[in-house]
């Protein structure tokens, strides 16, 4: 079932300012072109990321010594991650360029989108991190379909809401969106917990 294993990751790939600035996208003057652009900007890098690790990822594991020590350094710095948001969870703000989400066009939209999860960090680390465990398992690619397809509609769910629920999204949105801008350490901390239970995982089987 490797095409059901990636999908978790899905959450990882949105959690942080990318579900936040589908989220300001959706409340900006032209929604409906920004959010779509938005969305197929991302769908566009995303697909373009896994691709290019699963052609060049290695179907051969790795010695199983090495790969545990890797695992371990991982886990290190992943704990570390975790402390540091934690104690500049007072400093955390969200990046300067959400000011600019307010008053978005599609043309940026469609390129916040392409860079953001295509090349954010953790996004881009996510997105290899498919591609290669395809690679590596004999799996074709269409098995990461599934994958693209769940993140790109969390990053839509703001739009649909808007669509499915009119004023009552309206008024919603903009909670969630302040709430998230308050919070987002606390965001950054599931995130960094998701990846330290994958570590786990790996280090133990």
């Amino acid at each position: 079932m490797t095409a059901l294993t990636p999908l978790p990751l899905a959450v990882v790939m949105v959690a942080g300012p990318q579900i936040l600035s589908a989220i300001f996208l959706a409340t900006s003057e032209d929604w409906r072109r920004n959010s779509a652009a938005f969305v197929f900007g991302a769908c566009l890098s995303i697909s373009l990321i896994v691709t290019i690790a699963f052609l060049f990822g290695s179907g051969t594991p790795r010695p199983g010594g090495s790969r545990r020590t890797l695992h371990l350094i991982v886990f290190v710095l992943l704990l570390f991650a975790m402390v540091h948001v934690y104690l500049k969870r007072e400093q955390s703000e969200p990046p300067k360029w959400m000011g600019k989400l307010a008053s978005a066009n599609p043309r940026f939209s469609f390129r916040l989108g392409f860079l953001l999860l295509g090349f954010f960090p953790t996004d881009l680390f996510t997105s290899v991190a498919v591609g290669t465990f395809l690679s590596a398992n004999s799996a074709p690619l269409t098995d990461s379909a599934g994958f693209i397809f769940l993140t790109v509609l969390f990053l839509a769910l703001p739009s649909l809401m808007l669509v499915l629920f009119g004023e009552r999204a309206e008024a919603l949105l903009p909670k969630i969106r302040t709430w998230m801008n308050t919070n987002s350490w606390i965001v950054n901390e599931v995130v960094i917990l998701f990846f330290i239970a994958m570590t786990i995982n790996n280090i133990i089987g």
